[in-house]
């Protein structure tokens, strides 16, 4: 390995220097500077990172915490975990990545550490018990997700709201009068989990303001959990000719079940998805959807969180809007003769 003092005899200049240079401690005349920059080009140069942190009080490292609960759609975390590593990367920082459910304790390691420059947080529930101990320390956080009070916070997230309203609103304009909403796992509303809770909020809202019904019952996913489910649907209101789907682990056996049954899609059932592209467009048949935007929201998060560790930053709210696709999964509603 290259060590600073054959970077500093290369370039002509004291092992000093050198380390002046890369810590921006002090002036250094621009001459030097490019002498100094070229030979650790030349040589491959990498600072050990642990000296590094020392000598700059700073670790060029983000902390993701991204609880992993059986409960949630893991590829949709690790899409966003992936935007924000490749974003970081492009802005010096690299990503730890904190998987456990330990709540505040995470982030007073964190923080009380050194571990991190700054933090960004996932899976955010509505009165978050990490939320009061992130306020308290000065160190730059961001949330994807939304809290019931952002106050004093930086988040990044879909306008689930919106996104709920638009799904009922598309159905509602095909004439659909009940609609029936397969959520998620059980526990997801237990936990009254942001992203789910607004969904909801969003759903019902619309639905009142268009006088259409709406029957909301979470699914454990899978085919088992979602045969129940959409019995019980049926019996309830059978009369449902609109299905919104959030939850990807429900949507091929509900589109299974329903085939099964002999209920066409959309011809007798329309069904709209939130999630991922690849999930509407991979599954039996093209589901219109809302998308989740991973890539950009864990972009958003970076960018944000940088320009707080640099002093630009303020606290704000960023919701991106929901689009919805149109594919072959919705149409008119059945006529009900």
């Amino acid at each position: 390995m290259v060590t600073l003092a054959e970077v500093a005899q290369h370039a002509g200049v004291s092992a000093s220097t050198v380390s002046y240079v890369l810590s921006g401690k002090r002036s250094i005349s621009a001459n030097t500077r490019q002498r100094v920059e070229r030979s650790i080009r030349e040589l491959g140069y990498h600072p050990n990172a642990g000296a590094r942190a020392l000598a700059s009080s700073k670790s060029n490292i983000i902390a993701l915490m991204i609880p992993l609960r059986t409960d949630m759609y893991v590829p949709v975390m690790m899409e966003i975990a992936i935007a924000v590593a490749t974003s970081a990367r492009t802005h010096g920082y690299d990503v730890l990545l904190l998987t456990g459910e330990e709540g505040p304790d995470a982030v007073r390691r964190v923080a009380g550490s050194g571990l991190a420059d700054g933090m960004i947080l996932m899976d955010v529930e509505l009165d978050d018990e990490r939320l009061p101990l992130l306020r308290a320390t000065d160190q730059p956080s961001v949330l994807i997700g939304l809290p019931a009070d952002t106050t004093g916070l930086t988040c990044v997230d879909l306008d689930f709201r919106a996104t709920g309203a638009l799904c009922v609103e598309h159905l509602a304009k095909q004439g659909h009068q009940d609609i029936a909403v397969i959520g998620e796992a059980p526990a997801v509303y237990e936990r009254h989990t942001g992203f789910a809770e607004r969904t909801l909020e969003g759903l019902r809202s619309r639905s009142r303001e268009m006088g259409v019904r709406l029957l909301h019952r979470p699914c454990e996913g899978g085919y088992d959990a979602m045969a129940v489910t959409l019995a019980r649907i049926l019996d309830e209101r059978p009369g449902t000719s609109g299905i919104i789907v959030q939850n990807e682990s429900a949507v091929e056996p509900l589109l299974a079940l329903l085939r099964q049954q002999g209920r066409a899609v959309p011809e007798d059932v329309s069904v709209v998805a939130i999630c991922p592209d690849q999930v509407a467009t991979q599954a039996s048949v093209r589901l219109t959807s809302v998308a989740i935007p991973a890539p950009e929201m864990g972009r958003h998060a970076v960018e944000h969180l940088v320009a707080k560790l640099e002093g630009r930053g303020s606290d704000e709210v960023v919701l991106i809007a929901p689009e919805l696709t149109v594919r072959a999964s919705t149409g008119p509603a059945p006529s009900r003769s």
